[in-house]
């Protein structure tokens, strides 16, 4: 597969696209990011590099972040992690508390705020300094010993996370919150400032790709059944709720964030990573979405 000759056409063809959407203005650091860039990276298995555009840009990964949490969750809980959490689209916005009250404080999900917040809580239970889990695995992944998170986005979201905190709030008010909830907010907002670029983020769903295991060093992440059901997940739920669009238009499991990254995975083959800041209304990046609608078309790689 030529991909230079494939994300060097999409780099052109999304330009004008640049323009459309808005940034992440809630998080009040992210709304100064400049808006007009655009970077895709895809990492093979056999660890061949191509990148376009920005993809050495680090930028906040946001909710890119609940999946290498939920690994870690499921690392340590296995099975028993899905009594807390359900494996359901949502159909509501990724910070929506509809239907936590009429569901008993059970998130439908482990990629909404409410699902991720749970997830948080877990490796709060496991681990003596839970701020630093989810870099460490990244790091691991990655193969970059400087993966960090950026403490003014991490001081930003926390100043402003007073609807994070009710759905904690209320989740603990059924006991499926386990941890103080300004704990849990805490661990959270620094996964969420996490800063990357497409090029280690594309390596770190490596893993995904080659059934659980990181080819960089071997390391078992997941068991193949476990990676693939988190794979099934990206699918259905990784994309707030434009998921079932996401699917349809792209055909690949991934998962999105506020940043304007998202991350996606072809099993047996590659990871990708595609960053542009402009949101659509979903809160997924509007240039990402389309670069990777254009990627599986002109390649003809998607899971279906």
């Amino acid at each position: 597969m030529d991909y230079p000759s494939v994300l060097e056409h999409i780099h052109a063809a999304i330009q004008p696209e640049l323009e459309r959407g808005q940034v992440a203005t809630y998080i009040p650091e992210l709304a100064g990011v400049p808006p007009r860039q655009f970077g895709m990276a895809v990492v093979t298995l056999a660890g061949e590099v191509h990148a376009v555009g920005d993809a050495c840009v680090p930028f906040s990964i946001q909710s890119i972040s609940k999946l290498f949490a939920l690994v870690l969750a499921l690392q340590a809980e296995g099975d028993a992690l899905w009594e807390r959490v359900g494996r359901e689209p949502s159909g509501t916005p990724f910070n929506s508390l509809v239907q936590l009250e009429a569901e008993c404080g059970r998130p439908r999900n482990p990629f909404i705020n409410a699902g991720a917040l749970v997830v948080t809580d877990i490796l709060c239970s496991r681990h003596a300094v839970p701020e630093h889990v989810v870099t460490g695995l990244l790091r691991r992944l990655s193969g970059n010993p400087e993966v960090t998170w950026n403490p003014r986005v991490a001081r930003s979201e926390r100043m402003h996370a007073d609807r994070n905190a009710a759905m904690a709030h209320f989740m603990k008010s059924f006991g499926n919150l386990r941890n103080p909830v300004d704990k849990v907010l805490d661990v959270y907002c620094h996964q969420c400032a996490i800063e990357m670029h497409c090029v280690d983020l594309a390596r770190s769903m490596l893993f995904l790709a080659n059934r659980g295991v990181n080819p960089l060093n071997g390391e078992r992440v997941l068991t193949a059944s476990l990676s693939k059901r988190l794979s099934a997940l990206m699918l259905t739920c990784g994309t707030y709720d434009a998921a079932g669009d996401f699917a349809f238009r792209v055909g690949l499991p991934a998962k999105s964030g506020v940043g304007g990254g998202i991350v996606a995975v072809i099993p047996d083959t590659c990871g990708i990573c595609v960053w542009s800041p402009r949101l659509d209304e979903a809160g997924n990046s509007h240039a990402g979405s389309l670069a990777l609608e254009m990627f599986t078309t002109l390649t003809g790689r998607s899971i279906f």
